[in-house]
């Protein structure tokens, strides 16, 4: 391994891992990533639990319970995920510590059907916050038009928010808006401000994969010569306008008192295109107060031959603006692009939690 890790973290860049499993945290896994990868945070989705729960023989024992109790697949897939959760929010407790409550945190995702309903959402990431019981949990809560709202409500409660399936810059300044209403509404409640946390994530790979396959279809030569440009362009554009909202004087009254702001977070970093260098989406997204969540392939391609030569979003904006422009010129449109990866995120997860559910319901029914 190089120090590429190490480099990373002290430029600033939170290294979280992109997965969760029983077997990962039973043999020390994750302890031993926070040794040598730099782990300081984990986050987990619809899809990971999915993988991890039809993998082996980890689950079998607690699926066992479960089943003796008669409890309902819906029921047990909440004890099930929400036990991983609280292991690796306890491995992790000695960061969030370490770090004032920044890092060591564990993201749990509210059930993805839901992502088109403010009430249930809330309701949703009010349970489990209530039934993992750590201070260093997320809640992921989808960036939907419905999702916006449902953020401002659960930060106002106290409970600490990771913002998924983010694509376009106006979406992404409507998070922002709704973390600052929610800090707000936490104050007015009488909260500690100080120990509520937001990360806003970003989606960065799909994008190319997206914008991509229409260059393609577009075929000429502009188009072409555009290809792997557009998601680093807009992961850039994200921190140009992060860094405009958290110097605001908005900003800086909550600041003053105790709130801290609400990261980037680089995610979907996992390249999907042999063509492009497999580490594109962490050297070309360091930068300063953000995280970058990798999955284990990224992980471990990062450790072992990334070369992280300081900031690389800083001084980059003229140039995505530049990138942007040409791509709605080539014939790409990115606001249809960015709608349906939304659209796309969402569904995926659904697929996916559905799968968890189905494979769950077997599970209990073979044990019962």
């Amino acid at each position: 391994m190089t120090n590429a890790l190490k480099t990373l973290s002290e430029a600033g860049v939170s290294v979280w891992l992109d997965d969760i499993s029983r077997t990962r945290l039973r043999t020390g896994n994750l302890a031993e990533l926070m040794s040598t990868h730099h782990v300081v945070g984990v986050t987990s989705n619809p899809s990971i639990f999915d993988k991890a729960l039809s993998e082996g023989d980890a689950y079998d024992e607690q699926v066992n319970e479960l089943a003796a109790r008669g409890v309902s697949v819906e029921e047990a897939v909440r004890l099930l995920t929400a036990y991983d959760i609280r292991w690796a929010a306890d491995t992790l407790r000695p960061v969030y510590d370490s770090t004032d409550r920044v890092d060591g945190r564990v993201s749990l995702e509210v059930d993805p059907r839901l992502a088109r309903e403010t009430e249930r959402t809330v309701a949703e990431a009010k349970a489990l916050w209530w039934l993992v019981d750590r201070p260093n949990l997320m809640i992921k809560i989808p960036a939907t038009a419905e999702g916006l709202p449902a953020i401002t409500r659960v930060l106002g409660l106290g409970i600490s928010v990771n913002v998924t399936l983010i694509f376009s810059l106006e979406r992404y300044r409507q998070v922002m808006d709704a973390f600052l209403e929610g800090m707000e509404l936490a104050r007015a409640n009488g909260h500690d401000l100080s120990r509520i946390q937001s990360v806003a994530s970003f989606f960065v790979s799909r994008v190319d994969s997206e914008v991509d396959k229409r260059l393609r279809a577009i075929g000429t030569e502009e188009a072409t010569a555009l290809l792997g440009r557009a998601a680093l362009a807009n992961a850039r554009l994200a921190y140009q306008a992060y860094e405009q909202v958290f110097e605001s004087k908005e900003w800086k009254a909550l600041e003053s008192l105790g709130a801290k702001p609400q990261r980037p977070l680089w995610a979907s970093t996992g390249v999907k295109d042999p063509a492009y260098e497999d580490t594109l989406y962490v050297t070309g997204l360091v930068a300063r107060d953000t995280v970058n969540t990798m999955p284990q392939a990224t992980l471990d391609a990062t450790g072992d031959h990334a070369v992280i030569s300081g900031n690389t979003v800083l001084g980059s904006y003229a140039q995505a603006h530049a990138d942007f422009a040409a791509l709605e010129a080539a014939g790409v449109n990115l606001t249809e692009v960015f709608g349906h990866l939304e659209e796309d995120g969402v569904a995926k997860f659904v697929t996916s939690w559905e799968s968890l559910l189905k494979g769950l319901s077997d599970k209990l029914d073979a044990s019962a």
